[in-house]
């Protein structure tokens, strides 16, 4: 009898163990060939400051998770070393979603570098709209003020880099890990 109870707390210690180490993966447990390692890893600035060229490749990004989205899970903000410097990620591949109980942890992502261009039209015709809704004087002069900062950012950046656009970089997420140290 007692060779039983042995044998029955050994099996539930096995699969308490198997479940417990099954949600610390994260979606990250897949083959060795898209293991995401800390070493790889780069931070949210170092891959933005090469990124024109990288759009389209893999990378791993390692930062920490700012917002998670509430509805869906289906895309996360991770930023930097520097906490100031973000990059949006889409659940993509392997992932489901990113949960909100990841918001504050540190994570490795491994995806494809990805990016949104807006034109000169277009970023005129949110000026246009901001203008409007200005003109409305509902009390949201102070978002207005905000976003009409942004569109002087962008027009800076496009004619200090001689571009008709503006980029957008963002990753489609295909597995993750939280770094545990």
């Amino acid at each position: 009898m007692k060779k039983y109870v042995y044998l029955l707390v050994a099996i539930l210690g096995l699969n308490l163990t198997a479940c417990g180490n099954a949600s610390k993966k994260n979606n990250a447990d897949t083959a060795d060939s898209t293991a995401v390692t800390a070493s790889q890893a780069q931070y949210v600035e170092d891959i933005l400051a090469k990124a024109e060229e990288n759009v389209g490749k893999e990378v791993s990004l390692r930062g920490f998770i700012t917002h998670t989205c509430k509805h869906s899970g289906r895309r996360c903000f991770v930023a930097g070393k520097d906490q100031k410097t973000s990059i949006r990620v889409e659940a993509k591949g392997e992932i489901g979603g990113f949960n909100r109980e990841l918001i504050g942890s540190e994570v490795i992502i491994k995806g494809i570098l990805r990016e949104n261009r807006l034109t000169k039209e277009y970023i005129d015709q949110m000026e246009e709209a901001i203008n409007d809704k200005k003109v409305k004087d509902d009390g949201s002069a102070e978002s207005c003020d905000a976003e009409t900062a942004n569109i002087a950012n962008m027009r800076k950046w496009m004619k200090d880099n001689q571009k008709d656009f503006y980029s957008i970089y963002y990753i489609d997420g295909t597995n993750y890990e939280v770094v545990e140290e």
